[in-house]
């Protein structure tokens, strides 16, 4: 049997994976404007939502490893040419923010979120003692966040994304 560390490792690294591995079906063959589609006014569109849940997990995975984000360090943030500042992630975007959110197809995100992925497993393979875990990573909040919690935390946001981007693809199927 595998020692804790690497059963903790395999297990993180595995709910990213499901996640890598299922969000390129939901957005496969989708066009520009499916993937900007809204099913009411204010709701989250599907490119959207997988550009959000792609961005916190860069943003906090880079912050537990103490490393870059792929956004920047592969380039991204300028492929996507998106219209907000350079550290945005989506988290308090008003609605006409997320209106303003566009690609030119699915491949941006796929290959972006890929590259997330890629530094996730990075950042959780360094993790090796409980020490590691509860290392504080984040003191704005109170009590101040572990790597631990963050991870938690991460996959838990990105899970929920992808049902809600599952969700919003289903009813753009059914129009």
């Amino acid at each position: 049997m595998a020692d804790m560390a690497t059963l903790t490792t395999d297990i993180l690294v595995d709910a990213f994976t499901r996640v890598r591995d299922e969000l390129p079906s939901q957005l496969d063959g989708l066009s520009a404007e499916e993937l900007r589609w809204r099913p009411a006014p204010d709701a989250n569109p599907i490119g959207w939502l997988a550009w959000h849940l792609t961005r916190v997990q860069d943003d906090h995975l880079a912050g537990v490893g103490d490393v870059e984000q792929a956004w920047t360090s592969g380039g991204w943030a300028a492929r996507f040419g998106l219209p907000y500042d350079e550290g945005a992630i989506g988290y308090g975007q008003t609605s006409a923010d997320v209106g303003a959110f566009t690609v030119p197809d699915a491949s941006l995100l796929i290959g972006y979120h890929a590259a997330v992925h890629d530094l996730s497993v990075e950042v959780v393979t360094q993790l090796h003692t409980p020490a590691d875990y509860e290392r504080i990573v984040d003191e704005r909040w109170d009590p101040p966040v572990t790597a631990a919690v963050r991870i938690v935390s991460v996959i838990g946001d990105i899970t929920q994304h992808l049902g809600q981007l599952a969700y919003v693809r289903g009813l753009l199927d059914q129009r």
